[in-house]
């Protein structure tokens, strides 16, 4: 006799062979799609090219300050710095090299408040981060700090005047994504900066989405931390950077590790230096092709929702119709479960929102938080073009989305409470 919990371990492994052999049989007779540029990107074969003598033949440590291995190294990550610095408006020392954006982060939040004994430990932040900043800031107020969430409007726009009230209360950080990783929202960081500086606050922002994509520059919008990661630009994973600002006076961090000193002892640990040379190089290639690919993606997702609005009815767009990523389109389908949609979709490779999220069921926060109701939010599709996207594969895309939610509609595959949208712009 099989126990119940043996059952389900054999159901488990069935459906986890099953979809093994079905992701196997999906690469091996058809091309799939990938229009999910946000979860990460494929690497640039230039960057590749630059990152390759570093694999082999330059393998020095960078910190190896006695031969000709450790300087060759240290050379390369120091033109990383600057050309990463240069993509963002900053100068070479206020890069800390990490290993993506969610160390950035908490090195930001947390190194933050462990600099400033001196000032109130109260962080205000939004509804719609990424997990990375709002689990951060779910430690850190388990630790005594206060955290204040400000809401955002229906296309995910902070609401100005709420942090404007928040901040009446001295506050130590103010931390915002920039580009929202759902659904496209492109915050307005120079009014965000003024309200900080008028109220001596700090400023994080969250640019894993945005760098690259649409210009930056620290200093102008008055950014104090800056985090970034390689692999949303079309550079290597485990690899990103942290800005602080220098200057008179500098921003003040603290570690969260303690090692070798490296980074000015706010990172240690030996330097990747071949990731880091990747990063480089795709921070210079985005620097030279940020026109001509925010103006390529953008009218290629503009294609992709004119044809879905009109092969399908009630639909919402989530986000604003400007103001928005380059490369992102986030949709709502009613009367569709978008888990069933996805795994319809074998050919296109979306997703239903975050990558750091999508093995939970629940609704994305961030259409929660600009007003879906969870079933609308779980009938809902993230599309995210890329360097490499096309207008044929934008065509293909939109057409396979419409067959596909004709045939879940017809055949009753949807949330129940999922109603037609009443909002569509």
């Amino acid at each position: 006799m099989v126990s119940g919990i043996a059952c389900g371990q054999m159901a488990s492994q069935k459906k986890i062979g099953a979809a093994v052999m079905t992701t196997e049989r999906v690469s091996r007779k058809q091309k799939v799609i990938y229009l999910d540029h946000h979860a990460t990107t494929p690497l640039d074969p230039r960057v590749l090219e630059a990152m390759l003598p570093y694999l082999t033949e330059e393998f020095g440590n960078a910190s190896s300050a006695t031969h000709v291995y450790g300087w060759r190294a240290k050379e390369a990550v120091e033109q990383a710095r600057q050309q990463v610095a240069r993509l963002i408006g900053a100068r070479g020392k206020e890069i800390v090299f990490t290993s993506g954006a969610t160390e950035s982060i908490n090195l930001a939040l947390q190194g933050i408040v462990k600099a400033y004994k001196d000032r109130p430990a109260r962080i205000v932040t939004t509804t719609i981060e990424h997990r990375a900043t709002l689990d951060c800031c779910d430690h850190l107020g388990s630790q005594g700090c206060e955290v204040v969430l400000v809401g955002v409007d229906h296309e995910g726009f902070v609401r100005l005047d709420e942090l404007e009230e928040a901040l009446k209360t001295p506050t130590l950080l103010v931390s915002i994504i920039h580009g929202n990783n759902e659904i496209g929202t492109l915050q307005d960081l120079r009014a965000v900066g003024e309200l900080c500086r008028k109220a001596g606050a700090l400023l994080h922002v969250d640019a894993a989405q945005s760098l690259g994509k649409t210009p930056l520059d620290v200093r102008e919008l008055g950014i104090d931390l800056l985090s970034m990661s390689a692999h949303k630009l079309y550079g290597p994973k485990g690899v990103g950077a942290l800005y602080v600002r220098s200057g008179s006076p500098g921003v003040r961090l603290q570690p969260l590790l303690h090692g070798g000193g490296q980074e000015r002892g706010l990172r240690p640990g030996t330097l990747n230096v071949p990731g880091i040379v990747g990063f480089g190089k795709a921070c210079s290639l985005a620097a030279e092709l940020i026109e001509q690919e925010a103006a390529r993606l953008s009218a290629l997702r503009d294609l992709l929702w004119e044809l879905l609005e009109t092969q399908i009815p009630n639909i919402r767009l989530n986000g604003p119709r400007r103001c928005r990523l380059p490369n992102n389109l986030n949709v709502s389908f009613a009367n569709v479960e978008g888990e069933s949609l996805i795994m319809a979709l074998r050919d296109v490779a979306v997703s239903s929102g975050s990558a750091c999220s999508s093995a939970k069921r629940e609704p994305s926060h961030v259409l929660r938080a600009i007003g879906l109701s969870k079933a609308l939010a779980h009938a809902s599709l993230r599309f995210g073009l890329g360097r490499w996207t096309t207008d044929e594969e934008i065509r293909y895309a939109a057409r396979r989305v419409a067959e596909e939610v004709q045939r879940l509609r017809a055949m009753g595959f949807g949330d129940e409470g999922n109603d037609a949208p009443t909002d569509t712009a």
